[in-house]
């Protein structure tokens, strides 16, 4: 590579050498003629060294010194893969020194953490972008120009269903499934990403009704397993069943029922089912199969929502989902986990 081009890219550092390091890794090396990787950071960083043969580009120096990061000026934007407990402290190092932030879901354990994440990088006057990249698959760019275009008529019905499954040595990891590490189960640590691409088809939700409980399944402190009625701002009402205890997996599917059809949504494709008969299979999308998994093992969403915030950062625009969007699904879990123990209905404040 070039001086020219070398200087052109944008230096990067993760933070985080967990489950979903390698996929970061994976498609920060895809996106290397941009983006530069220059350090891992890890409480271990001899452990972290494995992932110096997931990056093709030049390797990156492994360090467990943040301010190290927090002081180079060819960092420009840094990507925190830490579980939720450990996040304020180090986020505000980084947004105090500058860099642009790329977080991992969720934004945080609780609603208010997640807004005091938010309010720091706002107050430092840097981006903060969320990893949902369910958002970026080919069938769900498609609906949300079908849904845009409002050719489908009013929204009425919402279906949200993530059947999953976990085996318990996913939960036997210390601190895995825990309110103190996680901030809870199914909801915030798999479903938010179904929740946010849903969210961002029908807009906001005015009121839940729920119950979520641990399946006698697996050893665990938070939830396995959420249901919820729901109430749209719009008028429409709709449902969420989540579970990481649904074996054989099945696929997470969005259903709308509007006025003139049905719009169904997973990441195979999406369908569409006109009250006048017509069926249209508009788009089949295999960029990430097996997302749905612990491991992600495709990287090209991972690798398209670093690349736009990249490019938000160059064009000083907001990022794909920026950190105060992401805390409509974070809102709604935490209404959730309300209704769920007070067992009644839970408003939520616009």
């Amino acid at each position: 590579m070039s001086d020219a081009n070398e200087a052109q890219q944008i230096g990067v550092a993760l933070i985080g050498a967990g489950m979903i390091a390698r996929t970061q890794v994976a498609a920060l090396s895809a996106a290397r003629d941009r983006l530069r990787l220059h350090a891992i950071v890890s409480r271990n960083p001899d452990r972290a060294k494995y992932l110096a043969q997931h990056y093709a580009g030049f390797r990156p120096r492994f360090t467990s010194d943040l301010a190290e990061v927090a002081n180079n000026p060819a960092v420009q934007m840094v990507i925190v893969a830490t579980p939720p407990s450990v996040r304020i402290e180090l986020i505000e190092t980084l947004a105090k020194a500058g860099k642009h932030i790329l977080l991992e879901k969720p934004v945080a354990r609780t609603m208010e953490e997640a807004l005091q994440v938010v309010e720091i990088c706002e107050a430092a006057g840097v981006l903060l972008g969320v990893v949902f990249q369910h958002r970026t698959r080919a069938p769900a760019k498609a609906a949300a120009r079908r849904m845009a275009s409002g050719e489908l008529g009013r929204l009425g019905h919402v279906e949200i269903a993530a059947p999953l499954w976990r085996d318990q040595s996913y939960y036997d990891e210390l601190g895995r499934g825990t309110y103190a590490r996680d901030g809870g189960g199914v909801l915030l640590t798999q479903a938010i990403h179904t929740i946010d691409l849903a969210l961002s088809l029908t807009g906001p939700v005015t009121t839940v009704q729920a119950m979520t409980a641990t399946t006698p399944l697996h050893q665990m402190e938070a939830e396995d397993f959420a249901v919820a009625g729901l109430r749209f701002a719009n008028g429409a009402v709709g449902s969420l069943v989540a579970s990481t205890a649904s074996f054989p997996q099945g696929k997470e599917i969005i259903t709308l029922h509007c006025q003139h059809g049905t719009l169904r949504l997973s990441a195979d494709g999406m369908d569409l089912f006109w009250r006048d008969g017509r069926v249209e299979h508009e788009v089949v999308g295999t960029e990430d199969a097996g997302e749905s998994g612990p491991i992600v093992e495709n990287h090209a969403g991972h690798q398209a929502v670093i690349e736009d915030l990249a490019d938000a950062i160059q064009e000083a625009r907001p990022p794909l989902v920026s950190g105060r969007e992401a805390l409509a699904a974070q809102q709604l879990i935490a209404a959730i986990e309300a209704s769920s123990r007070t067992g009644r209905p839970v408003d939520i404040l616009s």
